[in-house]
């Protein structure tokens, strides 16, 4: 990733006449990263992109991070977290820095409108539930283990199946750059390798263009600048009839990752699954355990030199974790060791597999905790490898 491909109809040639069969030219919009030096498409309109009826503020995006106190592995359990609104308004940061912002979504209602965010990349992991993300570059169905990468500046929509009687779940990650695969993974052209955990056969595109003509009020709400603001079109924003090239929004399912086992444990980066800026994500899959005939299948403890390290805990035995349930957040810091809890280095002696699927966020700048999040914070969590000690 990424890789070329269209949909739709487009000329024969970029910036030349395109014309509607009534005569009247559609709107070229080029849309791009890093100015025009990174990835972009071509998307051809039936309106020009730029003309809106109406604008209002919405409301301003204010993370309102805790005041430093003593450096501590933490736990936040969100299991029970509330529920309610639609996907944007169920948005709930829990940490984040100056790259990226780590949080959840439990939405129960449709949304109304469409959103864009100018300013993040966003990857939406899907713990539980199922629907569709309408964007202008297409349609893309998604479900249980899906991760889902929106490129900055895609307008879209998450249209949810049945929300009130299965909620969803989502893992929110956005990031102020770009989300790609490792580049170890990908030759000078770009193509996954052969000792990469997938390929490009395992990501799913848009899969159908749905060019709409409506006509009426139609409502963009855009995240830019610290705030939210509504810009109000007489036409269907998503009424694009054909792009092409490499930027769009795709999905990848945890399942086809495919883990990269050997005869004693191995580190953390053969997890990886996405990249940005001073970060990286992780999947964490079953898979078979080492085997060398002495191997200590759990992992070693380690020091967090110069990252912090976010696991969220989707499902199965978490091996080397006591205490820790589904949707669960752990965050041990920089500067601090950690590793497995008592007794289970010893318990994992002997086994053949793991079942557990988790996602890990490992950020390379210190990662700030929300007000929000201390309301679901296990505070004993810090203590949990002492064994002598009662919380």
């Amino acid at each position: 990733m990424p890789f070329y491909h269209k949909m739709g109809e487009i000329p024969h040639k970029r910036h030349t006449q395109f014309r509607k069969p009534d005569g009247s030219l559609y709107w070229e919009q080029v849309m791009g990263t890093r100015g025009f030096s990174g990835i972009q498409s071509i998307l051809y309109h039936h309106h020009p992109p730029t003309q809106v009826s109406r604008v209002e503020h919405q409301a301003k995006v204010e993370r309102r991070y805790e005041e430093q106190g003593a450096l501590r592995h933490r736990h936040f359990a969100t299991k029970e977290a509330a529920s309610g609104g639609d996907f944007l308004e169920a948005r709930r940061i829990l940490m984040g820095n100056e790259d990226v912002a780590i949080g959840i979504a439990r939405p129960t209602e449709q949304m109304n409108y469409f959103y864009r965010n100018g300013e993040e990349d966003e990857l939406l992991f899907v713990h539980e539930g199922s629907g569709k993300v309408e964007t202008v570059f297409g349609t893309l169905t998604f479900r249980k283990g899906d991760y889902i990468v929106i490129p900055t500046g895609t307008t879209y929509r998450i249209v949810l199946d049945d929300p009130r009687e299965t909620v969803p779940r989502f893992l929110v990650v956005e990031s102020r750059s770009p989300i790609e695969t490792p580049r170890r993974y990908r030759n000078e052209h770009g193509q996954l390798l052969e000792h990469s955990p997938f390929c490009e056969r395992d990501f799913r595109l848009p899969e159908k263009l749905e060019t709409h003509v409506e006509e009426g009020e139609f409502e963009v709400r855009v995240k830019a600048r610290e705030q939210l603001t509504s810009f109000f079109f007489r036409f269907h924003p998503l009424d694009v009839v054909g792009w092409d090239g490499y930027l769009y929004p795709y999905i990848f399912n945890i399942e086809d990752f495919e883990p990269i086992t050997g005869r004693i444990h191995q580190p953390p980066p053969v997890h990886q699954t996405f990249q940005g800026a001073n970060f990286v994500v992780c999947s964490f899959v079953p898979r078979l355990f080492d085997y060398h005939p002495e191997a200590i299948p759990a992992p070693y403890h380690h020091s967090n030199v110069d990252s912090d390290e976010v696991l969220y805990y989707v499902e199965g035995n978490f091996m080397s974790r006591k205490g820790i349930d589904e949707a669960s957040f752990t965050l041990h810091p920089s500067g601090l060791p950690h590793g497995p809890h008592p007794g289970t280095v010893e318990a994992s002696i002997g086994a053949k597999e793991t079942l557990e699927l988790a996602v890990m966020i490992d950020t390379f700048r210190p990662l700030r905790v929300t007000e929000e999040a201390r309301t679901c914070e296990d505070d004993g969590y810090m203590y949990s490898w002492d064994p002598q000690r009662k919380e």
